[in-house]
This record gives C-alpha cells, structure tokens and sequence, in this order.
C-alpha cells in the first residue's frame, strides 16, 4: 500500500509516499527559514498562509515522483503543533481523503520522529530508549512497542533547542540559531567556560536549561563590557554546546541503565547536532540509532511510515483535527486488523 505523508506542523512543509512494500519512494521538502529569518522566529500567520501555497504542489509533485494517481491512504500530522499550520494539512488530508475515497490516519508528530529511523536501513527494533530533542521538546521515553511509551523525563523550562536558539541569539548569531551555533562551536575552545550541566546529579531524568542559557547570558554580557565578544564568540558557542550535549548524554545513559534498555534512538532537530551523535555513539556500550540528517528535522517522510505502520487506525475522513497540545505518552497500540 502506498501511504501518503503530510507534515505541517510549524514551518517545514513536508511530503512523501511511503510503500508498505518498498519504502520510501518520494518525498519532498519547502522550509520557510527565510520568511521567518527577519522575525528572528516563527510567525504563525506566515507559517500558515505558505502552508497553504506550498502544499498542494508539493504533493502533485510526489505523487508524480511515485508514478501513482493517488495513495491508498493518507497520514497527517494532527499535532502538537501550530494550530492554524496544523489545519492546513488536516484540512487538505481530510479533503484529499474525500475526493479519493481513501482512509486518513492522524499522527502524533513527535511519533514521527521517534519512528524515523525505521526509514533507514537497519531500523531499530523494540524496545528502546528514545531522546527527542527539538526546539520544543526534550523527552527520554521508554517505548516497548509502537504506542507503548513510558515518559521518564521532560525538560522543566526550556527545551534545548530553544537553549540553542536563546544562546545563539545572544552571540548575535542568524536564525535558526541552533545549526548556527554548531558551526561557530567547531572553532571554539569547548573547555574556554565552565558552563553547568544542569540535573546531572538530581534523581530522576528531567531536563533543565535555563540556567545552562543564563549562564551563558552573563559570560556575554563579561565579554561586552570588556570589548571582547567577538574574539569570544567561538569558545561561547563550543562551551555551551559541550555543556548541552554532556547533559543530554548523561542524563540518557542513566535512564538506560536505569530501565536496562541496550538500544538508543535519538531523534528530533537536536538530534541533527554531531558532536551529541559521537558523544552517544563514543559513551554508550549498546546500539545507538538515529535517521539521516534530511529527516532529524520536521519533514512528510517520517510522517508517511508513522501512517504505515499505523494503518489499522485508518479512518473515513470526517473532520479537521488539530490538537496543538498532545502528550505521546497519551497514545495507544494501533488497533488490532479487522
């Protein structure tokens, strides 16, 4: 069966036909990181509106690509999200579903990134210890199955891409900021500051960054008031990089110790970040998993194989869901085959 994904929950327009048969076989991305840029962040309006430019052309684009008239179903991120970005996607689903008499199926969207190494090559199998790391989220979840989560621990105030994005801001770095300030670290001194690592040693395996970015905050303001910022940028960068990925690694390791889980999925924007990737892959004894860098950020792909593997939670398209707050760990197994 070919699974069609839309993705629109805030500013990426993502689409992709998945086969239950063959995989991945088209997929397609717009980003509207130049429309946001002079805003220094995501304008909901103008995320919606190019939402709407954007996306039917995106998926007459690869339905082409897949040499297919139409899908036989259709997967759409229901939320979180932005709710107006989201009712553009659901909106189009729900009608697409109608005029192709073809089932529609909601997704999560963090499930879709939590799925999206199942694009690659050697998925992971259950269970594992997922990170989801991304400008909104910070999450270590304990997932026996598809639908089976167990949230171990959130991020308490920011999440660490929006730490990323803060301190970034700070050094007077492009939007996102995030990609930004991992450049500008590869020429830093990552030991120039000794930035906290924030709950490493409290139990339990809640994140915390506002402090991590506070610190940061008064170091710059240091190398303002002594005329030393710019010389001082690149260490800046690389000492809050190494503090933030030091307690992403750590506090994961505890949980997977703690829950006896020898597999790791890192997943979400963050998860993009190379210096957390060889962190993980160089401290963790078990098997560590993540999709290709193309789909760490939000796209239709890993939206597409959420809906695949999902495909008993098909439904007759009836109504335009958008849920902008949504707890993964509120989901269920999919439903048993008729």
């Amino acid at each position: 069966m070919n699974v069609l994904g839309i993705e629109t929950s805030c500013d990426e327009t993502g689409v992709a036909v998945y086969s239950t048969e063959s995989g991945l076989v088209a997929d397609a991305l717009h980003s509207q990181v130049d429309l946001h840029a002079v805003y220094g962040g995501v304008v909901p309006e103008i995320a919606s509106r190019d939402h709407i430019r954007r996306l039917l052309p995106l998926v007459q684009q690869v339905l082409t690509d897949a040499g297919i008239e139409q899908p036989d179903a259709i997967a759409y991120t229901a939320g979180p999200g932005l709710a107006g970005a989201l009712m553009v996607g659901s909106g189009l689903a729900n009608g697409l579903g109608l005029a192709w008499d073809c089932p529609v199926i909601p997704v999560h969207h963090m499930e879709g990134h939590l799925l999206a190494p199942m694009l690659e090559d050697e998925p992971p199998e259950f269970p594992f210890l997922a990170l989801l790391v991304s400008g909104g989220h910070s999450m270590l979840i304990a997932v026996s199955g598809l639908g089976e989560y167990e949230l171990l621990g959130t991020t308490l105030d920011d999440a660490v891409g929006e730490a990323f994005d803060k301190s970034a801001k700070l050094l007077g770095l492009g939007y996102p900021g995030g990609p930004a300030l991992a450049a500008l670290a590869e020429d830093g001194d990552d030991n120039a500051y000794a930035f906290p690592r924030p709950m490493l040693n409290r139990p339990g395996f809640d994140f915390s960054f506002s402090g991590l970015k506070t610190a940061v905050m008064l170091e710059v303001r240091k190398a303002e008031q002594a005329g030393e910022l710019e010389a001082r940028k690149a260490d800046l960068a690389a000492s809050f990089q190494r503090a933030a990925v030091d307690t992403l690694v750590g506090r994961t390791l505890q949980a997977a110790k703690h829950e006896g889980l020898e597999r790791i999925v890192i997943a979400g924007g963050v998860g993009a970040n190379r210096l957390l990737r060889a962190e993980m892959k160089a401290r963790f004894t078990g098997q560590v998993y993540y999709p290709r860098m193309a789909y760490c950020t939000d796209n239709g792909a890993m939206i597409a194989v959420a809906g695949a593997l999902r495909l008993n939670d098909a439904r007759q398209a009836d109504e335009i869901r958008a849920t902008a707050r949504w707890a993964l760990d509120t989901l269920a197994r999919p439903a048993a085959a008729g």
